[in-house]
């Protein structure tokens, strides 16, 4: 009778588990047991590694709402873009690329989320009524974006921040429309 029950419980559990183990979860898990084990470093350890997985996660995500690059066009994508914000020691996640055209012009899209520099910019771009002081505002794909000379900068959802820089506003703006808004504001939901 026993064995029965903690046979059941044993598969109650596989069955609630998900099926796929990932770095978030052991790291959570490994976390759990430090902590259980009394082991306050290596709890402290396990929940660092589990938000720099967590923040992995976050980039690919992001990373993933970048428009393809338009007919004719090259993109690349700055793998170590992220980097620099880490080594300043700030938090968020920062996703960069470069379009070129086919003659070598080219701008930079960067999107920065849940940052401080986010937070820095939210009382300009996030408020209409400094945009407009600030210069022109353009609506791309919906969305309000504030155009100083060759940049063009947005904050979506009062989390995302989209800068376009380094082409005539004209030749980003077809790009910059490929950009779901909507899909930006929730993109690690």
């Amino acid at each position: 009778m026993l064995k029965k029950a903690i046979f059941a419980a044993c598969a109650g559990f596989v069955l609630a588990t998900p099926a796929f183990a990932d770095e978030v979860t052991d790291a959570l898990d490994a976390a759990k047991a430090a902590y259980e084990a009394g082991d306050l470093n290596g709890t402290a350890a396990q929940v660092i590694a589990a938000g720099k997985a967590v923040q992995a996660l976050q980039s690919k995500r992001l990373q993933a709402l970048l428009p393809e690059a338009p007919s004719g066009w090259t993109r690349e994508v700055d793998a170590e873009a992220a980097n620099g914000m880490a080594m300043m020691g700030m938090a968020g996640t920062l996703i960069s690329a470069r379009y070129s055209d086919a003659d070598g012009n080219g701008f930079t899209l960067t999107l920065t989320a849940d940052s401080p520099l986010v937070a820095s910019m939210a009382g300009m771009l996030g408020n209409a009524q400094m945009m407009q002081m600030m210069g022109k505002v353009t609506k791309v794909g919906g969305q309000d974006m504030l155009e100083q000379g060759t940049d063009l900068s947005a904050l979506v959802g009062n989390r995302v921040l989209v800068q376009a820089q380094g082409m005539e506003p004209a030749a980003m703006i077809p790009v910059l429309e490929q950009l779901d808004f909507a899909k930006l504001a929730m993109f690690d939901r």
